[in-house]
């Protein structure tokens, strides 16, 4: 037997810390989108924003349904909008943020395992790490790849 161990690296922002515009703007554009998600379940309301290589940012929110689970997380509905919209163009970056009772969480809520391996075969279908950025309104984590929060990503598919 080996014993192993997995080092995750990621920068954190406190309050009060500068963050860089480009963050910055993706975390306000996610916010905004969480603020109109349609959450009359949960109440637990999500946003995404997803910015692209040709520089267009696409916002997302999370969609409930009663029929559990046919709703869909925030991400997902921005990575697949994005796709759908701007094939042609690759995620360079996500931001992700949650609110309740219309204000964001204190700390970073991060993505369910689902959207983190959507998130892991969009960066694999780019051939480059896709920049996470999981915002709060007291502390702002930035990954510089999706492995830092899927570390074992399913892409290793044999070949056919």
């Amino acid at each position: 037997m080996t014993h192993k161990e997995i080092s995750i690296a990621y920068e954190e922002y406190r309050k009060g810390e500068i963050l860089g515009e480009s963050e910055k703007e993706l975390l306000d554009n996610a916010a905004k989108a969480a603020s109109s998600a349609y959450a009359p379940y949960s109440k637990f309301n999500v946003g995404a924003a997803v910015r692209l290589s040709n520089g267009e940012i696409v916002s997302a929110n999370n969609q409930e349904n009663a029929a559990f689970p046919s709703g869909l997380c925030a991400e997902r509905v921005a990575i697949f909008y994005a796709h759908a919209k701007y094939p042609d163009a690759t995620i360079d970056s996500i931001a992700v943020t949650a609110m309740v009772n219309g204000k964001i969480c204190k700390v970073p809520t991060y993505p369910c395992g689902a959207c983190r391996q959507v998130m892991a075969e969009s960066e694999s279908r780019a051939g480059k790490p896709i920049k996470v950025i999981i915002g709060g309104e007291e502390v702002v984590q930035i990954m510089g790849g999706v492995s830092s929060l899927l570390p074992f990503i399913f892409d290793n598919l044999p070949e056919r």
